[in-house]
């Protein structure tokens, strides 16, 4: 049998920026295992599975090639460009049901606008390997779901060199590194331990920790971001109390089938 599946370059507006997921229609879930067994066949840094409910609503799931995510940025706004772009949908909003929740995203002009629950980082003590891991030290170490490092400039977050033999011993989904942006209000990237990812090019989720604390650290509640990966992605950020939006283009590379 056959299905179709999408790729789609997430936070650019060129093939060949920003982050690329795979998107996959179903009439219904496929097995959990036979699922994480396509996102590891993909070997993207995350596949979207989404399935159409009689409302019109989705119901939407996300797999690294590792694991299941909680939330995921990018393959969200990608599953939502497929939608609005190939699949035919006739309003301007789609509802996800999610196991983080209900998610929106609505098409305002040339953007997609996500609503994602908001996630403030805490104070925390940083483990050895933490630090360790890192050629330049933070000036900062918080945690939400991930570790979150705050440094003193861009040109500190684009000269970090990563240490894996060190970040591989931290228990952690991923590390958010960030600073004020020179072009931007803020910058980051997002490393990921202990996973094929490496670093991830253009992570949503992780603006869910980032808004609340720059929009706190720069009195603003509409910021603009770069994630500094080699790829680059460009992100449109709302700070909206315990949610936040973040927006972004899309741009499709391909589109085919798979067989089982």
């Amino acid at each position: 049998m056959s299905y179709l599946i999408y790729t789609v370059d997430a936070f650019t507006d060129k093939v060949f920026g920003g982050n690329p997921a795979a998107c996959c229609p179903l009439q219904e879930f496929l097995p959990t295992e036979l699922m994480q067994k396509l996102a590891n066949e993909n070997n993207l840094s995350e596949t979207a599975f989404f399935v159409k409910n009689a409302d019109a609503s989705y119901n939407l799931k996300w797999f690294t090639p590792e694991v299941e995510m909680d939330l995921a940025g990018h393959p969200t706004l990608a599953t939502a460009f497929v939608i609005f772009n190939e699949l035919g949908h006739d309003s301007d909003t789609i509802q996800f049901h999610t196991n983080s929740g209900i998610l929106t995203v609505v098409k305002k002009s040339n953007l997609l606008e996500m609503n994602f629950p908001a996630r403030m980082p805490i104070a925390c003590t940083a483990p050895d390997n933490l630090l360790k891991g890192f050629n330049i030290q933070p000036a900062q170490v918080l945690q939400s779901r991930d570790y979150f490092l705050v440094y003193n400039s861009e040109e500190e977050i684009q000269n970090v060199i990563p240490d894996y033999n060190f970040l591989n011993k931290v228990d952690t989904l991923g590390i958010i590194i960030t600073a004020k942006g020179n072009a931007s209000d803020f910058v980051c990237r997002f490393l990921v331990p202990n996973s094929v990812i490496g670093e991830d090019p253009v992570t949503g989720s992780a603006h869910a920790t980032l808004i609340p604390y720059w929009a706190k650290e720069l009195n603003k509640t509409d910021m603009t971001s770069i994630q500094l990966s080699k790829r680059k992605g460009h992100l449109w950020c709302g700070s909206r109390g315990d949610r936040v939006t973040i927006s972004g283009k899309a741009v499709l590379y391909m589109k085919g089938e798979y067989f089982l």
